[in-house]
């Protein structure tokens, strides 16, 4: 039972290093919003979704999913701001998992190189399969994912016509994806977690 508890405890921890990571790109690039809003920072009560946080990932908990989703209150941002207009949403993009690959780096690569007790190794365990987890799902080329948004800085103007087929059906997309595609994304997770941890991923 204390697996489960911390696991929902680092996704949702996950996830608010993902949302602060896209506020502070933005913060750098001259987008205050976030700031203004109160959004940089850790503090879990500034992140909240009722639902997306707490009711929905407890849910599939109760209900024995075979996996766990969940989010936090989007960090706003304004790209009128940005001062590199060109390439700014797609900094901002890609800085949240960014954020979640770099936790892999640092605790995938304990867990391959230093020798950790077995509570410690189920904590690093989870932290890098929760990031390795958020930080795939996100490159995923459907809106409101930040792989959107890469994908729309990416692309040539010629296939502008794209983006507002993609941001109509979106949440539709998404919810087929889910449903449809998911096992390939745990399927990638466990790949990545071996590479970098050097064993199979416990989970």
């Amino acid at each position: 039972m204390w697996i489960t508890i911390f696991s929902l405890i680092v996704l949702f921890f996950s996830i608010i290093i993902h949302e602060v990571a896209h506020g502070s790109m933005a913060y750098q690039l001259g987008d205050p919003t976030a700031k203004y809003a109160g959004r940089l920072s850790l503090n879990p009560s500034k992140h909240i979704d009722p639902f997306g946080t707490i009711v929905l990932p407890l849910l599939l908990v109760i209900m024995r999913s075979p996996f766990v989703i969940g989010w936090a209150k989007p960090v706003p941002v304004n790209p009128y701001n940005f001062r590199d207009q060109r390439w700014g949403e797609l900094k901002v993009a890609i800085a949240g998992p960014g954020a979640n690959f770099l936790l892999v780096l640092i605790f995938g690569l304990s867990i391959r190189f230093l020798s950790l007790s077995p509570s410690v190794f189920i904590v690093f365990s989870l932290i890098t399969f929760f990031n390795l987890l958020l930080g795939l799902f996100n490159l995923i080329p459907i809106p409101p994912l930040d792989g959107s948004h890469i994908l729309f800085s990416l692309l040539p103007e010629k296939y502008n016509n794209i983006r507002p087929l993609l941001q109509r059906n979106g949440i539709l997309l998404l919810i087929l994806f889910i449903f449809f595609g998911l096992p390939l994304i745990f399927g990638g997770v466990r790949v990545l977690y071996f590479v970098i941890c050097g064993q199979p991923s416990p989970f």
